[in-house]
């Protein structure tokens, strides 16, 4: 089933009183670091962090009656289930989740807090379909596919008309790509108000989806491979989606793990704002150089989502901190006796780097019972600084094993 403009526009209007229209104001350091002019669509502003209330609320309201009162159910890796669980306690309609077993715990939580029935099953995506499709035969539930229903596409779609109407003169749109429903939305709407607006999607190194489609000529499945931007990996893209947007889309581009990691400290940093892996792709894109000719162009970052679990947050950073070259560890063999320490802290505060968490290796500091190892994670500013600090260890005499 097509999905068009009218139907984007339809859907803009039937979900206004539910969904924020979200910010997408210039970043001015995020424009200094990638030498475009950046908008950022911060969708992670919306009441569940992600972009899913959009095309959620829409397909809720356009279901038949006895649905709505007998109620729906998903496959999701998470903010699909947030944007049904919320939107259906609103809307006063059950809502049942199955969740593969890789979704993130924030994700799990949040979505029972708002009322989902949440039930994990599977190792990925396609077995916590085959889960609700039981559920479906069994309870006489509705399914709604989470990128591949045209009524949600529709409602993702309402995205890029807010995009056009708070950015004039625009470029170029950067969107992340999973399961393809939001660039499909995105660019069914631009490219017919706005067909010279350059639309660029962004995926993972790890999933891949839309690439591979565009090669085969139509969705294929791909393995699953762990990625900080799980909101990416569905392993395909949806059919509906894919026969929309692999003509609208005019390139895709991928990013690393690395690059992701280093997006997400971006955003922390400079755009004080927390976005979870999938969110950050399309900054990476720019950070990494993979569009250069968008260079002094005005560019729309679509920042789709920020329900990133703490825990992983926090490693992020530290991971980013690392790839940005201002986290070091390096392991030093010393004197074990007294000023052997108090010799290598003045290397390092000479070279003006901060130790920032140190340990003492004896048992596997080789046979020389007067020397020990010690283990210095270091703070940093860059990695010209990293290289110099490591320099003036070795010349005065700290032979080092560098952490990879």
């Amino acid at each position: 089933m097509p999905v068009s403009l009218a139907d984007i526009r339809a859907a803009h209007r039937r979900i206004a009183r539910g969904v924020r229209v979200t910010p997408c104001a210039e970043s001015i350091p995020l424009s200094e670091i990638t030498g475009a002019h950046v908008f950022c669509k911060l969708d992670n502003f919306q009441r569940t962090g992600s972009f899913k209330e959009r095309g959620a609320r829409n397909a809720l309201l356009r279901l038949p009656a006895a649905l709505k009162k007998r109620g729906v159910i998903a496959a999701s890796a998470g903010n699909h289930a947030l944007g049904l669980a919320y939107h259906g306690r609103l809307l006063g309609i059950p809502v049942t989740v199955v969740m593969p077993d890789y979704a993130p715990l924030i994700k799990i939580t949040t979505c029972q807090r708002l009322g989902g029935r949440v039930l994990l099953r599977g190792r990925d995506f396609a077995e916590a379909r085959a889960e609700a499709d039981v559920l479906v035969a069994s309870e006489g539930l509705a399914y709604i596919h989470g990128f591949d229903d045209p009524d949600i596409i529709a409602g993702q779609g309402t995205l890029g008309l807010e995009i056009l109407a708070q950015v004039p003169d625009l470029d170029a749109i950067v969107c992340p790509i999973g399961g393809g429903g939001l660039i499909a939305g995105i660019s069914v709407a631009v490219k017919a108000l706005k067909p010279k607006i350059e639309i660029i999607g962004v995926e993972s190194v790890q999933t891949g989806n839309f690439a591979a489609a565009l090669r085969a000529g139509q969705p294929v499945t791909m393995p699953r491979r762990a990625t900080l931007a799980d909101g990416l990996a569905t392993l395909t893209v949806g059919a509906n989606a894919f026969a929309l947007a692999r003509h609208r889309v005019d390139r895709v581009v991928s990013v690393t793990e690395a690059g992701i990691a280093l997006a997400i400290l971006r955003m922390v940093e400079l755009e004080k704002t927390v976005v979870e892996g999938a969110a950050a792709t399309s900054l990476a894109a720019l950070m990494a150089g993979q569009l250069p000719h968008l260079a002094g162009r005005r560019v729309a970052l679509v920042v789709c989502g920020g329900n990133i679990d703490p825990a992983i947050l926090s490693r992020v950073i530290e991971k980013g901190l690392v790839n940005d070259g201002r986290l070091t560890r390096f392991t030093a063999k010393i004197s074990d006796r007294p000023g052997g320490l108090a010799d290598l802290s003045r290397v390092i505060a000479a070279a003006g780097a901060s130790i920032k968490d140190i340990a003492h290796d004896r048992a596997f500091s080789g046979a020389d019972v007067s020397a020990v190892n010690v283990v210095c994670t270091v703070e940093t500013r860059d990695p010209p600084h990293v290289v110099a600090l490591h320099r003036a260890l070795k010349k005065n005499g700290f032979p080092l094993v560098v952490a990879r």
